[in-house]
């Protein structure tokens, strides 16, 4: 009856090794932490139509939202790179932005709302 609680608690401490050993070997792996695998987003997304633009302040104003436009903010028009004074006040814009340290709003990129269709989709019509 010894000997069999000796081979159940060998057993059991062999088991428990067993598990262990797959979540040490994970946790030394660096591949397998959610920073190295999941991409970064560049910003908080907007969309709508613009109801002021002001190529002069680098802003525009996107329902209640006034952004800041800067010289990293990638700004395109129909796929084109493009500036402020290519848009106009009713156009449907979007892009995403960031907050300063300041609470500002920093436009990381504003594109026109325009959705282009492919032209494969074209030749099928």
């Amino acid at each position: 009856m010894k000997n069999n609680l000796v081979k159940i608690a060998l057993l059991g401490i062999m088991a428990a090794a067993f598990v262990a050993v797959p979540n040490i070997s994970r946790a030394q792996d660096s591949t397998n932490t959610p920073a190295a695998t999941a991409p970064k987003k560049s910003g908080l997304p907007f969309h709508g139509k613009l109801a002021a633009v002001d190529p002069t302040a680098m802003t525009v104003t996107v329902g209640s939202l006034t952004i800041n436009v800067t010289a990293a903010t990638k700004v395109t028009k129909d796929g084109k790179k493009a500036t402020l004074a290519d848009f106009v006040v009713g156009d449907t814009v979007g892009g995403s932005y960031h907050k300063d340290a300041d609470g500002k709003l920093i436009a990381a990129t504003i594109h026109d709302g325009i959705k282009k269709k492919k032209k494969a989709a074209d030749a099928s019509n």
